[in-house]
């Protein structure tokens, strides 16, 4: 190779790293911003006033039962183990037996030093009749809050439910794979349909595992205490939590516009395979941002995602700007049309 010719292949790795050095700083500040919001964010619950002359003794014990152990007295609980013994103190060798289904209230809390299991126990009543008591660590085990939104938490925490996602996201991801180099179908982001809105979900959900992986990674009391305390509002919940909620909402909300797009472009038959794939890509999503953001990585592959949306919403605003005389498609230039091969001009 000429000297010349070297000249001009230094000049262009050059200029190829001079535009790459900008995106790479970029990169670094935006994340850096996701770490100092969940720095100085909110995390946590605040502490009830326990000095305020108002409150009974009784009353503060009882909020102050339900800061440190996310629970209190009164508290309804389902028996979600297939069998639960209650010991009947202070009556050694005595108990009895409670079964998959039975419901519970939270009637007193004692506290054993000498116990090397878990030193806090709490008594547990099924009627005036069936009462007794276990340890704090075997009640978490064995039951759930009487409410639907922790046992939904509950269930799709549960370790066998997510071996069952995980095995169903790769069957129907190799066979919808498999679908798609024989008869073309349309999936998302490969071969997608003219919305923005497939895209965006699998987005949401990246963005809402993110979160949740990091409120159990930093602040795991704080999803403890909304595992018992349960809500659907995002007001009056730490800033963490008012994020992961209103990712929720938005993920309906644009689940919703996904079903309204997809059913007027494709037909029925091909709406059930793209939705298929969609699942098994928001599936995907799910457990890759939990597994990398538990290593610290995934902020990074968020950011990358965040990159690659934006990309395709600045081509998407572009290709507005010309529509196909024939079939009515987005252009982004005057030219043959790619949903139908007319030439515009």
């Amino acid at each position: 190779m000429s000297r010349t010719g070297r000249q001009n292949n230094d000049k262009k790795q050059e200029r190829s790293w001079s535009r790459l050095f900008p995106k790479i700083h970029y990169a670094l500040l935006m994340l850096h911003c996701v770490w100092l919001v969940f720095l100085f964010s909110s995390c946590h619950y605040s502490c009830p006033d326990l000095e305020n002359p108002a409150l009974s003794q009784r009353t503060r014990d009882s909020l102050a039962y339900l800061h440190e152990r996310h629970y209190t007295w009164n508290t309804n609980l389902e028996v979600w183990a297939d069998s639960m013994r209650l010991e009947l103190l202070p009556v050694k060798g005595a108990y009895c037996l409670l079964h998959k289904g039975d419901r519970v209230v939270v009637a007193e809390f004692a506290v054993h030093p000498a116990d090397s299991i878990d030193s806090v126990w709490v008594k547990l009543a099924h009627s005036q009749e069936v009462q007794g008591w276990l340890r704090e660590v075997d009640l978490k085990r064995s039951c759930v809050p009487d409410d639907s939104i922790s046992q939904a938490i509950y269930f799709f925490s549960d370790t066998h439910a997510s071996y069952f996602l995980v095995v169903f996201a790769l069957f129907v991801a190799v066979w919808l794979v498999r679908a798609f180099r024989r008869k073309q179908l349309q999936m998302v982001y490969f071969n997608d349909i003219d919305s923005l809105y497939p895209l965006a979900l699998c987005l949401l959900m990246a963005c809402c595992a993110t979160i949740y992986e990091s409120i159990q990674v930093f602040a795991p009391d704080t999803w403890e205490h909304y595992y018992y305390n349960p809500t659907l509002s995002p007001f009056k919940v730490p800033f963490i939590l008012s994020l992961f909620l209103v990712g929720i909402w938005m993920f309906v909300i644009v689940s919703l516009a996904v079903l309204d797009d997809l059913f007027r472009q494709l037909k029925p038959a091909a709406a059930v395979f793209y939705l298929l794939g969609l699942a098994s890509s928001c599936i995907f999503c799910y457990f890759f941002f939990i597994l990398t953001t538990h290593v610290y990585v995934g902020y990074v592959f968020l950011l990358a995602f965040i990159g690659v949306f934006v990309g395709r919403l600045r081509r998407s605003l572009r290709a507005d700007l010309y529509r196909c005389g024939r079939c009515g498609g987005k252009l982004m230039r005057k030219g043959e049309c790619p949903h139908c091969g007319t030439m515009n001009v």
